[in-house]
């Protein structure tokens, strides 16, 4: 009961937010609409205006909707009135500039909340409760302008029904504030007691209850129609955020009193009226529909002509209220339902449809509650009569054990052992495969559904269960059409008074989904290890190997009159081994030859191409070949080794003590650092492209003076890459820490190490932290 209850609350829970999303794209639908008939364009370009609207105006959409919606004219055939000041900016016409925007949080919340509001009274409740935290109302006022040019109350809240009566009809009288706001298209702030008494018949016994008031304006077409009265307890004058405030929200306001305005003509006739009277007296929810056609001639929606008083649309409103307005208005999801294709159906052949049970919100006193219903749907007339049955809670509860049983996969089971009946829900038969035309299995003969190497095991806990009532939990396997199902057994029996077993009640439930999910998941656990071994394995080897290629000096090394550190340091995350190397030796002539490079990928094959590429390389330059005819010749080895497909970037540098000289080349390498009297550059990169590109690629050298004290650093990417930044930041870090003195003198090469890198990297480092020493420094260390 608890798992079901969680069920129904995450159900209720998933419809209160389809409403939301329901009532918010029924409002933005009619304001495209609006936009769309104006102008004469698409859908798509309605939307986008919308949005520009709001935009200018700093609203939300759904703000610019309800305004669009209440600024409409009045309908084709009225004459036009002269245009109205607007409410909230104080000028006419269009171009008017966009009003300074209120507290615009509490005007969102108050343009969403406007989409559940059914009627004028749910309207003055709403407003009340979204103003009153903002502005200090205390009740809420609502007057439409009559005929006669008098006042009629048709919305309020916060004042007592007694008060409301008395000014329930206003007669055309001046001295009224609420008519001479709509009169003059103005506001009128009443904030000075003494002043106001003189001046307008104010609501109120006494009127001082309400110390400040404020009645505007709402124009819902062309004209000021509605009266929207704001009454405070404050003695406080407004303040212009206040007013600002109201004006923005009474804006808001002429969308849905729109809506609630002029309705569609009901059918005409003694007949409507007749079948009106008839509704209101039905104790069934039922409305009377008339097609409404397109221009195609297709059946795009209904308009409600009759409603009884037990039918409520997903807003709450209910009887009298709907007559007038459209089926898909009231209940907007109708359409992703069969009842409007049966609707269609019955209204093409005349056949009644009747529909599944289904489960819908209903509102009850403000409340949604969930409920199952049954909808019918009859030809009368040119029309239809569309009813719905709700079923009582006996008949939910039996429709919500089906849904548990369907939803777990499971069925009940009762065997009487006195009188041998038997009764199985439909999906037992289902979980067993058995056709229920062949009947119910009697409880001693359910053993033999097993497999045979099963049956004892099931047959044992039966007869425990049959003899001496012990309850019964087993685990057992079947053979069906679909293949072998795994299978759970729960039962338990009822004995008399001498405790001997009568009757045994218990479920069934299929376990195959879950069984093979567990089969699965325990081979793929296997998989995982032993791939994971195997990965270990290769990193140990690869690990070793690597250090018997690239063996890291415990020491600075002297080449050529040059102080040079190395460091190495692989990657801290992962099994794979990369393929960063270095070479620092001296040539035969005397100078020394600096290597950094960086093989992609990870792994054995790395470590082999890095060996492939590291003990190539030096072999040509002691051989006497250029940087550049080295650079080409290793990229044509790595295009014809064993992993055609593979590349790498690298750096060559050759020192000339003798001149202190340094001839340079790279391919797609980060450019060497040079550090020069306490300040950091790069070196500009000659042209070349990275290894394994290309069959025919350009390689160029560079040169570049070393002078005493001078510091350059080769790496290779880890040391500078992350993965949350570009390179080129992590490049100017290490410019910025390498030049960054200490007590001592320059960075020492650890230090920047522990600056540049993270405790967690994912790429291996390799640094040649090369020093020319000072004059006098040569002969040290």
């Amino acid at each position: 009961m608890a798992a079901l209850t969680r069920v129904v609350a995450r159900q209720r829970a998933e419809l209160d937010r389809l409403q939301e999303l329901a009532a918010t794209s029924a409002v933005m639908e009619r304001a495209k609409g609006a936009v769309m008939a104006l102008t004469g364009c698409s859908t798509d370009a309605a939307r986008e205006e919308l949005q520009r609207r709001a935009k200018q105006a700093r609203r939300t959409v759904l703000e610019e909707c309800w305004i669009t919606l209440g600024s409409l004219g009045p309908p084709a055939g009225t004459a036009p009135e002269p245009p109205l000041a607007d409410a909230v900016t104080g000028t006419v016409g269009e171009g008017a500039p966009a009003p300074a925007r209120a507290d615009t949080v509490a005007l969102a919340r108050l343009g969403q909340a406007l989409t559940h509001v059914g009627g004028p009274q749910d309207l003055a409740r709403c407003l009340l409760e979204h103003l009153a935290p903002d502005t200090g109302a205390t009740a809420v006022l609502l007057f439409t302008r009559l005929p006669s040019g008098g006042l009629e109350l048709f919305g309020h809240a916060g004042i007592d029904e007694a008060l409301a009566g008395q000014w329930s009809r206003v007669p055309p009288l001046t001295g009224i504030a609420a008519l001479d706001a709509l009169d003059t298209g103005r506001p009128r702030w009443l904030d000075d007691l003494e002043e106001d008494s003189e001046r307008y018949l104010l609501i109120g016994d006494p009127p001082g209850q309400w110390p400040t008031r404020a009645w505007l304006p709402v124009a819902t077409g062309q004209s000021a129609d509605v009266a929207l009265g704001i009454l405070r307890r404050s003695a406080d004058p407004f303040t212009p955020e206040v007013r600002d405030h109201l004006l923005a929200a009474a804006r808001l306001c002429a969308g849905p009193l729109r809506m609630f305005g002029p309705r569609q003509p009901a059918a005409a006739g003694a007949d409507a009226d007749a079948v009106q009277t008839v509704f209101d007296r039905l104790p069934v929810a039922a409305v009377l529909l008339t097609p409404l056609h397109a221009g195609s001639g297709r059946v795009e929606d209904f308009r409600i002509d009759a409603a009884t008083a037990g039918t409520s649309d997903v807003v709450g409103r209910s009887g009298r209220e709907l007559v007038g307005l459209r089926f898909l208005e009231c209940w907007p999801a109708v359409t992703e339902e069969p009842l409007w294709q049966g609707c269609l159906d019955t209204l093409a052949s005349g056949q009644p449809y009747e529909s599944e049970p289904f489960a819908r919100q209903r509102v009850v006193a403000g409340v949604s509650e969930p409920a199952t219903y049954s909808a019918r749907a009859a030809r009368l007339g040119d029309g239809l009569v569309v009813s719905w049955i709700r079923h009582d809670p006996s008949d939910r509860q039996e429709q919500r054990l089906a849904d548990v049983q369907r939803l777990g996969n499971l069925g009940w089971a009762n065997w009487n052992l006195v009188t041998g009946e038997v009764n199985w829900s439909s999906q037992v038969f289902a979980i067993f495969d058995r056709d229920p035309a062949d009947g119910p299995v009697p409880l001693a003969q359910l053993p033999a559904l097993a497999l045979p190497e099963e049956t004892p095991v099931v047959a044992r806990a039966i007869g425990d269960l049959m003899r001496e009532g012990l309850p019964c939990d087993v685990p057992f396997r079947i053979v069906s059409r679909q293949g072998v199902r795994h299978l759970r057994a729960v039962a338990e029996a009822v004995s008399d008074v001498h405790g001997t077993p009568i009757e045994v009640h218990g479920f069934v439930q299929d376990l195959t989904a879950q069984r093979s999910a567990e089969l699965a998941l325990v081979a793929s656990e296997r998989a995982i290890l032993t791939q994971h071994g195997v990965l270990q394995a290769e990193r140990t080897v690869a690990a070793r190997l690597q250090d018997a290629l690239l063996p890291l000096p415990k020491k600075p090394v002297r080449l050529a009159g040059l102080r040079v550190d190395i460091a190495y340091l692989p990657a801290q995350s992962g099994l794979n081994v990369g393929g960063d190397w270095f070479s620092a030796i001296e040539l035969p002539d005397g100078d020394a030859l600096f290597v950094v490079g960086d093989v992609a990928g990870h792994g054995m094959d790395a470590v082999a191409a890095m060996a492939l590429l590291r003990f190539t390389a030096k072999g040509m330059i002691i051989t006497g070949s250029s940087l550049t005819g080295a650079l080409a010749r290793l990229n044509a080895v790595l295009l014809h080794s064993r992993d055609p497909h593979g590349s790498a970037t690298m750096v060559l540098a050759r020192y000339s003590p003798r001149e202190r000289r340094l001839v340079w080349a790279q391919a797609g390498h980060p450019p060497p650092l040079l550090l020069r009297d306490g300040e950091a550059r790069y070196l500009a990169r000659p042209f070349g492209v990275l290894l394994g590109a290309g069959d025919s690629p350009r390689y160029e050298e560079a040169e570049c003076r070393l002078e005493p004290g001078d510091r350059l650093v080769l790496y290779t990417d880890g040391l500078v890459e992350r993965p949350s930044e570009s390179i080129d930041r992590g490049l100017e870090r290490l410019a910025r820490a390498a030049a960054t003195p200490t007590p001592t003198g320059p960075v020492p090469l650890e230090r920047l190490l522990d600056t540049m890198l993270e405790p967690e990297r994912r790429d291996d480092v390799c640094v040649l932290d090369i020093r020319v020493p000072r004059d006098g420094e040569e002969s040290a260390g």
